[in-house]
């Protein structure tokens, strides 16, 4: 599609005039009702009635050759929820819950995590136009029970009576996804730290996790390959790889961990601010830089002003150009946008804070500066605390052309009543400085 005819069908779409596009931030807010969101309801045992939606806002990406007005989305690994969550979903307890540890409930354990073709219409609502499931080698639809992980914590899945679920050496919780010219797509796991080559139909090329985990995944109906960094097998639990994105050339992958590795303990994750992000040169999957992205303070954070550290997470990240990514920094109810430049950080590919036994860690250090480590610098960008109508848990960000943003949410699949918002964000500018 050529260029200008792209931007004015764009401009279209957000029902502007083109006198408009100089102006100020702009905030729209797609909703949709279409049938293929609906999961049907599930029935607890007390007989309260729990209405689930499909989650199709984990993440989100435009590729510059698709149509201005569609972006491809991921769900995650279906309705699931803590102990503590349970019951206050179903106002009673889990019986399998008591004894069991790292418990997490599957309502829907056949749930396969998928990729969403997902149209932004003029009339201001959204509607999936394609679903790519998520297969192993022959075809067969991958489910999103946790790993049997002895590299790190995993967790025990239970179904929606309490009962003891297999852990699936096949599992996936996709959580980012980035498409390619020639179709591909590559994911991030959340639970067990890894990225995906995925083909265009679904299936799993290859899955790359921390070197020395890889016996983990024995028996995988997939190529698994230990290629990134030992230390990442420290992840917190739940705390993996949310973010993905690739260079406009696509010679290069860039992920950044959820939050600061539980590095050596999980009061370093609980206290740190100090989050690991990871350049790959694509064909050789060798990491060409890490970098440290210092989180802001949980009071920062207006809609909701968290006490904890913890509370602080990246959910997503996209390129605006060369060795420049934005950022989602969030909380549960705000959300930030942060543009970063790896070029004025300090690389610390292939020292010693990859080495497990450094002390005091990475994630120890509480003024990188006495480290001589410069972390990437951050400018604001957006803030979701001045726009009361975007939802909360925005997980998923895709840069249309004229630098608009959409953002997504991720509803978990309506267990806390949620449902998935689209929000197109204009005005906003990328130039390197």
């Amino acid at each position: 599609m050529a260029p200008m005819r792209s931007r004015l069908l764009l401009i279209a779409f957000l029902g502007l005039s083109t006198a408009a596009i100089a102006s100020d931030i702009s905030v729209r807010e797609l909703h949709s009702d279409d049938t293929l969101l609906s999961m049907g309801r599930h029935r607890f045992e007390n007989g309260r009635i729990l209405n689930l939606n499909v989650g199709i806002g984990s993440g989100a990406f435009h590729h510059p050759e698709d149509p201005p007005n569609v972006i491809w989305t991921v769900g995650d690994r279906g309705p699931n929820l803590t102990c503590s969550e349970f019951r206050s979903a179903a106002q009673a307890e889990l019986p399998g819950c008591r004894d069991t540890k790292n418990a997490r409930v599957f309502l829907t354990p056949s749930y396969s995590p998928s990729i969403y073709r997902v149209l932004l219409t003029e009339a201001g609502t959204f509607r999936i136009t394609d679903v790519v499931t998520l297969k192993d080698r022959d075809g067969v639809p991958l489910s999103g029970l946790p790993n049997p992980l002895t590299s790190t914590t995993s967790e025990t899945p239970l179904d929606g009576r309490g009962r003891p679920l297999e852990r699936d050496v096949n599992g996936i919780d996709a959580e980012a996804v980035i498409r390619l010219t020639d179709g591909n797509f590559w994911i991030a796991d959340e639970n067990s730290p890894s990225i995906l080559h995925v083909a265009a139909d679904g299936r799993i090329v290859t899955r790359h996790v921390p070197q020395g985990t890889e016996t983990d995944y024995a028996g995988a109906r997939y190529d698994v390959v230990g290629s990134l960094p030992t230390i990442l097998a420290k992840r917190q639990l739940n705390r993996g790889i949310e973010s993905l994105a690739v260079s406009r050339d696509e010679r290069f992958l860039f992920f950044i961990m959820q939050s600061p590795l539980a590095n050596p303990d999980t009061t370093a994750f609980r206290t740190s601010r100090n989050v690991r992000l990871f350049k790959i040169e694509r064909t050789s999957m060798q990491i060409v830089g890490e970098y440290v992205y210092e989180l802001d303070e949980p009071k920062t954070f207006r809609r909701d002003t968290p006490k904890d550290q913890a509370d602080v997470r990246i959910s997503e990240m996209v390129t605006v150009g060369p060795d420049r990514l934005l950022v989602l920094e969030r909380t549960e109810a705000t959300t930030k946008l942060y543009e970063i430049n790896l070029a004025d950080a300090t690389n610390i590919h292939g020292t010693p804070w990859d080495e497990p036994s450094t002390e005091p860690s990475l994630e120890q250090q509480a003024v990188l500066a006495d480290a001589k480590i410069v972390p990437v610098p951050k400018t604001l960008r957006f803030d979701t605390a001045d726009y009361p109508k975007i939802a909360g848990k925005t997980e998923g960000v895709a840069m249309l052309a004229d630098d608009t943003l959409v953002l997504i949410n991720d509803d978990d699949f309506g267990i806390g009543g949620a449902h998935t918002q689209v929000v197109v964000v204009h005005g906003l500018s990328f130039q390197a400085p």
